[in-house]
């Protein structure tokens, strides 16, 4: 008769990691601030060299300790940032195989959201910068290759714009993918991208003007006239950085 069940008992190299994450994460470890030396965590916690490199192994594919050499170098705590959390999306978008049109789906509610926060918290810096991507928008219209990166640059800086760090990754690990499937040479003529320029001139307005629920109106209204020219939403080849 079985009167107990197995044990599980985590690897001590697990509890060192979770107890060194929740003093970043909380604070206690200031970011920028060095932990424990290797020798000093061997002789604090008793576990040998080996466990105490494979804790801070785990922290440093986390993003939480980053290495540097040097005299004043070491193990020092570092905390995510939005491309750690945009890769972290991205590897979830790649390994699962999603469609393009789930990521079109998540566009569709993120984008317009985005621009009429943009509309709210932009500062006079990220305004004057999408002027800039504007116009460069506007000088790269015979080149479709360099118009494709433009327009991709414009909605990233918008999203930048929006103040909000967790939405623009989001939109961020998206963004190639969906530019990809949406600027094929079949569906990018002079014509369209004129009104690409015409759409971003009239959402750009809204949010310089701080008109967040027509900014809004006029992403959803951009968006959608976007993915109308999309071809093949149901395939999960998607491409998430111009290097792949």
């Amino acid at each position: 008769m079985t009167v107990v069940k197995k044990i599980w008992a985590p690897k001590p190299y697990d509890l060192l990691a979770e107890q060194l994450r929740e003093a970043i994460l909380g604070g206690d470890i200031a970011e920028g601030q060095a932990l424990p030396t290797e020798r000093e965590l061997v002789e604090q916690t008793g576990l040998t060299r080996g466990s105490v490199r494979e804790a801070l192994k785990q922290l440093s594919a986390e993003g939480l300790v980053e290495t540097r050499p040097g005299r004043f170098g070491g193990n020092i705590a570092t905390l995510p940032d939005r491309d750690n959390i945009a890769n972290s999306i991205g590897q979830f978008v790649r390994g699962r195989r999603l469609p393009l049109r789930t990521l079109h789906e998540t566009r569709d509610m993120l984008e317009p959201a985005l621009a009429r926060l943009a509309a709210v918290h932009r500062t006079d810096e990220k305004l004057s910068h999408l002027h800039r991507l504007h116009e460069e928008l506007v000088a790269s219209v015979d080149s479709f290759h360099v118009f494709s990166r433009m327009n991709m640059k414009w909605h990233r800086a918008v999203a930048s714009a929006a103040g909000n760090d967790l939405l623009s990754a989001t939109l961020e690990a998206i963004s190639f993918g969906v530019a990809v499937s949406t600027t094929i040479d079949e569906y990018d003529t002079p014509e369209t991208r004129g009104q690409v320029i015409r759409a971003h001139g009239k959402i750009l307005a809204a949010i310089e003007s701080g008109e967040g629920h027509i900014a809004e109106r006029r992403m959803r209204r951009h968006i959608s006239a976007t993915h109308a020219r999309a071809t093949d939403v149901e395939s999960t080849d998607v491409p998430l950085s111009l290097e792949e």
